[in-house]
C-alpha cells in the first residue's frame, strides 16, 4: 500500500509542478549543500544560511515563518545588532559557545541551549571563544491584531535541564523535549510565545514513529539532528502519503493539513532526534 501511495504522490507531484502559481505543500532542503546569504544579522564574522524563508529559493511559501536557518559565528566574531517590532525569535545551539547580547543583559550560550527572544528587544550574538558557534534561528511573524505585554527578563535553558515525556495522540516510541510554548500555556520549559506554538526535541526509539498527521491551523518544520529514516510528507491525513530517506542534516517544511510524520530505522540501539518547530498560521476570513 505504501509503494503504490508514493508513485501517485510522485504523479501528483509532476501535476503540481506544472501548474503555474501552485504553491507546494512541503518543501525539503539538504543543509550541507545550502549556501551563505547576507540578512540583517550578518556581517564578517556572522554568517546566515537560510532553510526556509527569508533567503532561500522559495521564501514565500512559509506563512508565519519568517526565516528558519542555521547562523555561523566565527571565533572571535560578532553579529550584527536586530530588533523586530512584531517578530518573535528562538534559538537553539548546535555547536560552540558564545553569548547572546538581549537589550541592556548578557547571557552566555552553549551547547544544546535554548533561548527566546520577544518582539521589540534588541539582540544580537558574540563568539568570544576560538571555535565555531552553530545556532538554529527561528524567527515568526506575530498577527498585528495580538496585543504584546512588556518583554520579560532573558532566560536560557539547556536540553539536560528537561525530562523526555510522551505527548498524547502518538506513540510511546517517540518521547519529546517540550521547549518554547505559548505564553498562555504551562507545559513547556518556557512558555513565552505569541504566535509559535511548539518547539520542541522529539527522540524516536528505533523502529519509533510519531505516526503521520497533519496540522490544520499550523506549518511544521522538521530538522534531522541524528539518525535517519523515512519522512512522511504528503496531502492531508486522508490524503496521500509519500515516505522520503531523510538522514541527518535533512529539513522539511509543511504547509497546514500537509501529512507529516517519520518512521526511525529498526536497526538495534539506532535512533534519531528531529527538532521541530511549530508555528500558527492565521486562516483566511469568511467573506459571508
Amino acid at each position: 500500500m505504501r509503494e503504490f501511495h508514493v508513485i501517485v504522490f510522485a504523479i501528483g507531484l509532476g501535476l503540481l509542478a506544472q501548474e503555474p502559481g501552485v504553491e507546494p505543500t512541503w518543501l525539503y532542503r539538504d543543509v550541507s549543500a545550502l549556501s551563505e546569504r547576507q540578512v540583517d544579522l550578518s556581517s564578517a564574522s556572522c554568517h546566515y544560511t537560510p532553510i526556509f524563508g527569508e533567503g532561500d529559493a522559495q521564501p514565500k511559501v512559509p506563512k508565519s515563518v519568517t526565516r528558519f536557518g542555521e547562523l555561523t559565528v566565527a571565533p572571535q566574531g560578532n553579529c550584527q545588532m536586530v530588533q523586530y517590532p512584531r517578530e518573535e525569535e528562538l534559538y537553539f545551539v548546535l555547536g560552540g559557545s558564545g553569548i547572546l547580547h538581549y537589550g541592556e543583559q548578557s547571557h552566555s550560550l552553549s551547547q544544546n541551549d535554548f533561548t527566546y527572544v520577544p518582539p521589540t528587544v534588541r539582540h544580537s550574538v558574540s563568539n568570544p571563544s576560538n571555535q565555531a558557534l552553530r545556532i538554529v534561528v527561528a524567527t515568526a511573524r506575530i498577527p498585528q491584531d495580538t496585543p504584546l505585554s512588556p518583554p520579560a527578563e532573558l532566560a536560557v535553558a539547556n536540553l539536560a535541564e528537561l525530562k523526555e515525556e510522551t505527548v498524547e495522540g502518538h506513540p510511546n516510541s517517540v518521547l519529546y523535549k517540550l521547549l518554547i510554548g505559548p505564553h498562555a500555556a504551562a507545559r513547556d520549559r518556557m512558555n513565552t510565545t505569541y504566535n509559535v506554538a511548539d518547539f520542541f526535541l522529539m527522540d524516536f526509539a528505533p523502529g519509533g514513529t510519531n505516526l503521520p498527521h497533519h496540522h490544520e491551523v499550523a506549518e511544521e518544520i522538521y530538522l534531522v539532528l541524528d539518525g535517519e529514516g523515512q519522512m512522511a510528507a504528503g496531502g492531508g491525513m486522508n490524503g496521500v502519503e509519500g515516505l522520503h530517506h531523510a538522514k541527518a542534516g535533512d529539513a522539511y517544511y509543511f504547509r497546514p493539513n500537509c501529512t507529516v510524520g517519520f518512521y526511525n530505522q529498526s536497526a538495534s540501539s539506532t535512533k534519531a532526534h528531529i527538532l521541530a518547530l511549530r508555528v500558527f498560521v492565521p486562516m483566511p476570513k469568511n467573506p459571508d
